[in-house]
């Protein structure tokens, strides 16, 4: 993607489980329909596995009605190659969906090489992140034995972010930094 293009995208992430309120459903409204109609977006990518990415794909699609002009991606973090019948019903709710090479050999990075890609190729990121949130432990990990809390992707994602210099709106705090 050139980055012309990426002048115009957006991504997404957030936490697997949220606080949905309508408050926060009219906020997230809002800041897209901002970077439609003020930053020209018109491209946003979408990952998979959180309450917030299918807020977010809701909000958007909600959005298509007024802006047809809008895609939405579906970047997948795994199945090089899908079936018809599954690409199919992925051009129900997406324009578009591409798995990202370089990450076929990428093992269980491949969520975090994936989200890379896609603050990669975006201007914009809008986050659901809480720096305080842990996600659950995982069960019957070797690493228990020496009290290992893993980092949440989304943390990961957020710190990336911030190392590009994205413009990244985080909605769970309400703050943004170049908007």
């Amino acid at each position: 993607m050139s980055k012309e293009n990426k002048q115009h995208c957006c991504c997404f992430f957030g936490h697997r489980k949220i606080d949905k309120t309508e408050e926060l459903k009219n906020h997230l409204r809002g800041i897209i329909e901002n970077l439609i109609v003020k930053e020209k977006v018109d491209t946003f990518f979408f990952g998979s596995k959180s309450e917030f990415d299918d807020l977010c794909h809701k909000t958007v699609t909600g959005l298509k009605e007024e802006y047809p002009h809008i895609r939405r991606i579906y970047v997948r973090s795994a199945f090089c190659h899908i079936p018809d019948w599954y690409e199919d019903s992925l051009f129900k709710a997406y324009e578009s969906t591409y798995f990202p090479e370089h990450i076929k050999n990428a093992g269980r990075a491949s969520y975090v090489e994936r989200n890379q890609e896609m603050i990669n190729n975006s201007k914009f990121c809008v986050f659901y992140y809480d720096e305080n949130y842990l996600p659950p432990r995982r069960k019957n990990s070797s690493r228990d034995v020496c009290d290992y809390q893993p980092k949440s992707g989304t943390a990961v994602a957020y710190d990336y972010a911030v190392r590009k210099k994205c413009n990244i709106i985080n909605i769970f705090t309400r703050s943004d930094t170049n908007v």
